[in-house]
């Protein structure tokens, strides 16, 4: 699109050379680009790719389908190494690059988005610790001891996509506020989530490599105190934190988050001190211009060109970069296959002395349904009553109970964490598994439901009226 925009300007005084099937081309993609960046698109895909799984699962290709997902696969280097099953490589390996754009959201959040500011980041904070806390306690209760109990950090997450995606369903009747709060909701909830991962689903802790571990995160600590830019050096030693962790018996895709954290989030250069580069440098491309002359023939309008391409990028923080250009992969590859590889769950688990309400669906869905009701619109309830915080612009309490329940919508997060569960109960996880899916149907249902009732018109008209 900015490419478009960029044609239109400089086609009034230059010339625009396209290859001959490129204007062909930018007529077919530009409709594609537009789909694949609207915020109803990642749900979608996601909710296709779950039923594709559970289709998969309840078919005769489900053996096929099993015998993918525990085939090995791994690099050796001389007698070492690291092997582990397509399984595991997707949720330990593949989904480190989702924790990392998870960090990279976060730590955005609390240094210029909603979280900056107190004041707006009270309300948010109370209803994720509302939102955590309720689930875990209504699992624990249906589940008190056993192998069971160990599912009760399941229903305390939400997934932001899925709950962003229902929103963006209604179009102009939810205001950009309550979204806002939604997001921030979900952001904190995500950082307790990445809390709970590394302090209760921890195994026994290799100490040399734990050791190995922190000097990779000094490391980290070394390139952004030195001012590199580049994200290059970040993944590697991202890269090495990854293994050193799963050496150590600590999930490794926390290492996503500390990378993500180590990221500079300043740029180079301030808007004043871009503006005056770049306008030298375009007075000296100017200067050294010669008509009829090729580009490629004019050394110095090749160094300005490279230099406006590197200025550009300096004056742009790393980490809102690099978080940019996650967007698309991460949305689209890793949160798709992650779907694929853990939303297959085969019905006839429920057969024979299994029940379809046992304790742990029961748990889980009770959890994220009505768990994340009373703690996220109970704890926004006292910390709006108690002047602590004031509830989005043009929202009423309705729409506070509509997010309530969106907060229910538990997917990727809360598929994961079953995984960390119940990684040696095969039945136990299908079970929370079960309940993760049937719990995200009925809160995404019951929110759509709220939020429409919330705003019976849209936004933008009550505006116009009001006007």
């Amino acid at each position: 699109m900015a490419e478009n925009n960029f044609k239109k300007f400089i086609g009034k005084k230059g010339k625009v050379y396209n290859a001959r099937w490129e204007e062909a081309f930018d007529r077919i993609l530009t409709p594609f680009e537009e789909f694949i960046h609207r915020q109803t698109t990642s749900g979608i895909l996601l909710m296709i790719c779950a039923v594709i799984a559970l289709v998969i699962a309840n078919s005769n290709l489900y053996p096929a389908y099993e015998h993918i997902l525990k085939t090995y696969a791994g690099i050796s280097i001389g007698d070492g190494g690291l092997k582990m099953s397509i399984h595991h490589w997707v949720n330990d390996g593949l989904m480190a690059f989702f924790f990392f754009h998870v960090g990279l959201e976060l730590k955005r959040e609390f240094l210029v988005g909603e979280l900056s500011d107190l004041k707006h980041a009270v309300l948010p904070i109370m209803a994720a610790i509302g939102g955590m806390v309720v689930p875990a306690l209504i699992y624990a209760g249906l589940n008190p001891e056993g192998v069971a109990a160990d599912g009760w950090g399941i229903p305390m997450a939400t997934d932001i996509a899925f709950a962003v995606g229902t929103c963006a369903l209604l179009g102009g009747r939810v205001p950009n506020s309550l979204i806002t709060f939604l997001v921030a909701l979900a952001i904190v909830d995500d950082l307790g989530a990445i809390a709970i991962i590394a302090i209760f689903y921890t195994n026994e802790i290799n100490q040399v490599a734990l050791m190995w571990a922190v000097g990779f995160i000094a490391l980290l600590s070394v390139l952004n105190a030195s001012g590199i830019r580049n994200p290059l050096p970040y993944l590697l030693v991202g890269a090495g934190l990854w293994f050193q962790l799963y050496e150590a018996g600590i999930h490794a895709t926390l290492a996503g988050v500390i990378t993500a954290f180590a990221v500079p989030a300043k740029p180079k250069y301030d808007p004043v001190a871009f503006s005056d580069q770049i306008k030298s440098l375009i007075r000296r491309f100017d200067s050294s211009y010669r008509p009829g002359e090729n580009v490629l023939r004019n050394e110095k309008m090749r160094a300005y060109v490279r230099a406006l391409g590197d200025g550009s990028r300096l004056a742009e923080a790393p980490l809102q970069r690099i978080e940019t250009g996650l967007h698309l992969p991460v949305t689209y590859i890793v949160i798709p296959i992650f779907a694929l590889a853990n939303a297959g769950i085969p019905f006839n688990v429920f057969s024979g002395d299994t029940e379809i309400f046992n304790n742990i669906t029961l748990g889980v869905t009770l959890g994220l349904v009505l768990g994340k009701l009373i703690g996220i619109a109970g704890a926004t309830w006292v910390g709006w009553k108690l002047g602590w915080g004031e509830l989005p612009h043009k929202c009423n309490f309705m729409h506070i109970i509509g997010v309530a329940f969106l907060g229910g919508i538990g997917f990727t997060m809360s598929i994961f964490i079953s995984e960390l569960a119940f990684a040696g109960s095969p039945n136990d996880l299908v079970l929370a598994k079960a309940g993760v899916l049937v719990a995200s149907l009925i809160a995404g249902i019951a929110g759509f439901i709220c939020l429409a009732k919330a705003s019976p018109k849209p936004v933008e008209e009550e505006n116009s009226v009001q006007a």
